[in-house]
């Protein structure tokens, strides 16, 4: 064998290895959403053999949110240097380590603790899971990488979270979480075959966290994150009854319905990972543009099962465009400290999904779900104002 002819095999292992890395991390973020939404569908099952109340019950969901939230500045300041290789597989690890107590949980303050470590472990992945795309392959194919990673997300609302619920349905609440245990530990072995030694090349530092907080043009899209991420799980999480009440569909269908909106939250992940590396600024003002317009049409147009369908298919294709890009617009805003900036990022989105499922909650009562989408819908247009005073958002990351 010629050492050309080697040397080219050698060339194409490495890089058939890159993705093999690439696609690991984006296993690892389907393992995280899943295990963060998973007991939306069990919270019955839950609540019942465990005696507690439905709204009790919730608290397994809204619980991972807020520490992840947390986590995701803590934990990176926390590791310092560590092998990111390693700190991914011990995140994996304690995914799977909290999968099984909860399985075992005998009492909700057991199963709350566990969803605590999960909080913790999604936190953490978040932080590095961007920043880690970014090293596993060269420049020109950052944004493909990216679109991978990020493809986990919209994949755990199509398939996660479903397949969890089917399976709590066949075999009990406690064989989904031994389910998610063995998909955790998967992943690890997964992770500690293909990864690469990774070491922080900047590591999460409070100065770089007080300098990052200085930068304008990260800063503002910190400011977008919250608005739109807030906004958004504010309207999403009356979607049933926004289904139900305005578009009239039978309760038999949502699930249906919300599997196509997941489809079409991956085919808009996929679209913007090509968009975004091209300009952060009009893909993001084109998904602002197309969500809130979504948002507010809907009580006045979404008012049968076929119009309602249509907007809510929209929907899930212009917010599933949205994570990747606003990551990319993180990581263009700081390409030299980019755990630090994914960190802020990560921590402005967990709590933005807390905050505004919870803000909602309060208001939709006495507001209904028509005003509370036109409210939302008025908060994501807001967006336009930080992406119109951020002129670097057209930078090609793969470039920078």
């Amino acid at each position: 064998m010629s050492l050309t002819k080697a040397a080219l095999q050698e060339k194409q292992g490495a890089t058939v290895r890159m993705w093999l890395s690439v696609l690991t991390v984006s296993l690892g973020i389907f393992s995280m959403i899943t295990a963060e939404q998973l007991p939306v569908g069990l919270i019955p099952a839950i609540s019942s053999e465990l005696n507690v109340s439905i709204g009790s019950g919730g608290l397994t969901v809204t619980i991972p949110g807020v520490i992840a939230a947390f986590a995701s500045i803590g934990l990176p300041l926390a590791v310092g240097r560590l092998d990111r290789r390693i700190l991914m597989a011990g995140l994996l690890a304690a995914m799977a380590a909290a999968s099984v107590i909860s399985a075992l949980a005998t009492n909700f303050p057991v199963l709350l603790a566990s969803r605590l470590l999960v909080g913790i472990t999604i936190g953490g992945f978040w932080a590095i899971a961007g920043s880690i795309a970014v090293r596993l392959v060269p420049g020109p194919s950052v944004p493909r990488a990216m679109t991978i990673v990020f493809g986990g997300v919209s994949a755990a609302a199509v398939l996660g979270v479903p397949a969890g619920t089917i399976i709590g349905d066949l075999v009990g609440w406690r064989g989904a979480f031994w389910s998610l245990a063995g998909l955790s530990f998967a992943i690890l072995l997964a992770a500690l075959l293909v990864l690469p030694k990774l070491e922080a090349a900047q590591p999460v530092e409070v100065k770089a966290l007080r300098a990052q907080l200085r930068n304008p043009a990260l800063l503002a899209g910190v400011v977008a994150t919250a608005l739109l991420v807030a906004a958004h799980y504010g309207a999403y999480t009356f979607v049933s009854p926004v289904l139900l009440e305005v578009s009239g569909v039978t309760a038999g269908s949502i699930g249906w319905l919300l599997l196509g909106y997941g489809i079409l939250g991956m085919i808009g992940n996929a679209v913007a990972g090509v968009w975004a590396a091209k300009s952060v600024g009009r893909t993001l003002a084109c998904i602002v543009i197309g969500l809130g317009a979504t948002l507010a049409l809907f009580p006045l147009l979404g008012v049968t099962p076929l119009t309602g369908t249509i907007l809510l298919l929209v929907w899930g294709f212009a917010y599933g465009a949205a994570p990747i890009t606003l990551q990319t617009w993180v990581l263009s805003a700081a390409p030299e400290s980019a755990e630090t900036a994914t960190a802020i990022y990560c921590f402005t989105f967990n709590l933005a999904i807390s905050v505004g499922t919870l803000a909602t909650s309060q208001i939709v009562d006495t507001m209904g779900v028509n005003r509370v989408l036109w409210v939302d819908s008025a908060i994501i247009l807001l967006v336009l104002l930080p992406v119109c005073r951020a002129p670097m958002l057209n930078r090609n990351i793969g470039n920078s």
